[in-house]
């Protein structure tokens, strides 16, 4: 049980280390050692049968949350849990993901991309704005153009240069831009 609260401990502070989204949740993070020590728990109490501990283990791994996985992640460090309350592979099957999760979890693959939504009287104002964006920007791509008497709504995805956000400023300034809003996207929508 000390190795298991251990190799938890070690879960936990991987998971701590490599958390990258809004919300921390410390509740869950326990869990994590909970569930390492609860698995190492019952396979000891079931050793003699190695048919009846892999079913145990394979019942805990089903229980349904009643929180949501807010993350993909999240999965794998329940799974990682569950395998590390079987001590002896635990120890450095743990080392190993621990490792590989350190290195590969936080690493930025790709530029973050950015919604930039326009709202121009007019035409002339619109293009004068999508020249400047195409300027500034690495790479854009429209996601959408509302026409209608108010005006015109831009919805653009774009990449930035070096992470600069100055040339809205300039897009705003333009005559017949009413407004500009840039906002950082990452592919995933909060509830």
């Amino acid at each position: 049980m000390v190795a298991a609260l251990v190799i938890g401990m070690f879960i936990f502070v991987v998971y701590k280390k490599t958390f990258n989204s809004v919300m921390y949740s410390t509740g869950f993070a326990m869990t994590l050692v909970g569930m390492t020590m609860v698995t190492t728990l019952v396979i000891l109490a079931v050793t003699s049968n190695v048919v009846l501990s892999l079913g145990m283990v394979g019942a805990l791994s089903i229980v349904r949350f009643r929180a949501a996985i807010k993350e993909p992640m999240e999965i794998v460090y329940l799974f990682w849990a569950v395998a590390a309350g079987m001590l002896p592979l635990a120890v450095i099957g743990s080392a190993i993901i621990g490792v590989i999760l350190i290195l590969f979890a936080n690493k930025k693959i790709h530029d973050n991309p950015y919604l930039l939504i326009l709202n121009c009287q007019d035409e002339n104002a619109e293009n004068t704005a999508l020249s400047l964006m195409k300027e500034a920007v690495k790479k854009h791509a429209v996601k959408s153009k509302t026409v209608n008497a108010q005006g015109i709504e831009f919805t653009a995805e774009i990449r930035m240069k070096d992470g600069e956000t100055a040339f809205v400023n300039r897009l705003n300034e333009i005559a017949g831009v009413e407004n500009a809003t840039l906002v950082s996207y990452n592919g995933e929508y909060m509830s």
